[in-house]
Parts: C-alpha cells; structure tokens; sequence
C-alpha cells in the first residue's frame, strides 16, 4: 500500500481533505486542586513507600543531616551542587564528596559511590514523584548512577501534581535540556514479567522531607 494512499485514508477518516490546514488546538486543561500542604506530604509519603521507597519527615535541616549521616556509615556518597544540601550540612559529612563540577569527575564518582544524594526542584504529592531539572546544582548523574538514591527536599517545593507543575512551570525546555520524572525506585518487568529493580537506575529511594 503506497504512502499517499495511506495518508488519503487517513485524512478521509478525519474529514480533512488534502493541503486543508489543521485545526487549532484545543485549550489546555489544567486543573490545580486546592491541598493543604499536610495532606501533600502525606500522600506523597503513601504514595513513595506504596513503591518500595522509604520517607522521613523531620522539622529541621539539622534532623535531615542527621538521618543522611546514619544511612552514610561505612558508605560512600556524592552529593550534587543544590544549596540546599549545604545548607543542612550534608555536603561536610564524613565520606562525601561535593562540589564537583567536571562532568568526567562526577561521572566516575558516580559509578563508585554507594549513594547519591539531591535535593529536587519540586515534587508531586499526587504521585510521590520527584522533578529533577538538569543544571549545574543537580546534574542528572547523581540522581541516577549510584545504586541508592538520597534525595532532601523542603516541604515548600512539594505541589499537588503534574497540573500546577506545568501551571508553574509552563516551559520546561526554556530552563533546563531536560526534566527527570522520578517515581520509586528503578523497576522493570519486561522479561517475564518479574519485577527487578535498579536495572534503569537506583533500586533505593530515600526522601527525607524538611519543614
């Protein structure tokens, strides 16, 4: 069957006829639901550890460092450049490495630690989802190379879901060359159906949420 066949089905099927312009698109429907922000986390907590990820909630930055300085012992990690980490002191514990800013250095790195820990440009209560923008401050690497992923994020970046996340963020591609989705840990079950994780990525998750 020719190509231009094809197409002449295609369009009939449409009611379109050829060289006829395509239709404008319809309005975009974005919904933003009105959650208080206890009922973000808490299913955004459900939601992560419903997929074999864990939480924890702690009020302070301090309580975060803590909590990253236990899952540490005897482990070796890379943090990426978010201010947030050093501002709960997590990039200054014993067997951090930080600061990296040569994407061959933290390659390597990040193919040798055990952990990688970031924070996340925002997160959706709805899904439990974690949205990484590539830059400078969370390379992609961090998030996805080692075989743990430890990930500190302020309640205030936590939105209801992928609605007010394009609502605040309308154009992705015009602030990062890409946007990583991360929900749960990496999980396939291609090959006869068995679920195994860490095949794409991190088969751990951590999420401590601070506030």
């Amino acid at each position: 069957m020719s190509r231009d066949h094809i197409l002449h089905r295609v369009r009939t099927a449409l009611g379109r006829s050829a060289g006829q312009a395509a239709a404008d698109p319809l309005p975009a429907r974005i919904r933003v639901p009105e959650v208080a922000m206890e009922a973000r986390i808490a299913s955004m907590r459900t939601r992560i550890e419903a997929l074999a990820g864990k939480t924890h909630r702690v009020s302070t930055p301090a309580e975060a460092c803590a909590i990253v300085a236990a899952a540490l012992q005897g482990k070796s990690a890379v943090t990426s450049n978010a201010p947030f980490l050093t501002e709960c002191g997590i990039t200054g514990l014993p067997g951090v490495r930080s600061g990296i800013t040569r994407r061959e250095e933290l390659r390597a790195l990040c193919t040798t630690v055990d952990i990688g820990i970031t924070s996340a440009d925002y997160a959706l209560g709805d899904t439990g989802t974690l949205v990484m923008l590539a830059s400078p401050q969370e390379a992609r690497m961090v998030s996805l190379l080692p075989p743990a992923h430890i990930a500190v994020v302020p309640c205030e970046r936590i939105l209801t879901g992928l609605d007010e996340l394009f609502t605040v963020l309308p154009m992705p591609a015009e602030q990062s060359s890409s946007m990583v989705l991360i929900t749960g840990p990496s999980r396939t079950a291609d090959i006869e159906q068995i679920l195994v994780r860490g095949v794409h990525g991190p088969g751990q998750i951590t999420v401590i949420i601070v506030g």
